[in-house]
């Protein structure tokens, strides 16, 4: 990767609607070499996924928790709520993280009492020794945008 994809990604991740010619004015090249680069970086993988974030009120699910949850036992335990977790669609992201808790998820629901099915549901089982709920007043800051830093190869 060069500073030049690096231009284009800075550029693309910010409003992937934006066109390649639109970028290729900005970094210098044509809308034919964006798009050659674009590809080229779909296909390493270096370019996940290409997705449209919904605003979470107008779905329909207007709250937002952040969950914390640490489980009884070990990694078979850790697998297991890895494997389940991501067929649910109210759970926007989950993180495996170090330190006093398991996993980090953030939690979307049409109302409180809706969460609240969905908490004793998946928390309140043998399996997590406890979870703590932080509902969303405000949403701050969020989005998956990555810094785009100089350096690699040129």
């Amino acid at each position: 990767m060069d500073s030049i994809d690096r231009k284009i990604l800075a550029l693309y991740q910010d409003d992937t609607r934006r066109i390649a010619g639109s970028i290729g004015s900005k970094v210098g090249l044509s809308a034919a070499a964006v798009q050659r680069r674009l590809k080229r970086l779909r296909s390493d993988g270096t370019i996940v996924a290409e997705v449209a974030v919904l605003d979470n009120r107008a779905m329909g699910v207007p709250i937002a928790c952040i969950v914390t949850v640490s489980l009884a036992s070990g990694a078979a335990q850790i697998d297991r709520f890895k494997r389940q977790i991501k067929a649910h669609p109210e759970v926007q992201q989950c993180y495996h993280v170090t330190g006093s808790t398991d996993f980090v998820l953030v939690v979307t629901a049409a109302s409180m009492e809706e969460y609240g099915v969905f908490a004793r549901d998946w928390f309140e089982t043998p399996h997590v020794a406890r979870y703590e709920t932080h509902v969303v007043l405000d949403r701050v800051k969020a989005g998956l945008a990555l810094p785009i830093r100089s350096g690699g190869a040129d």
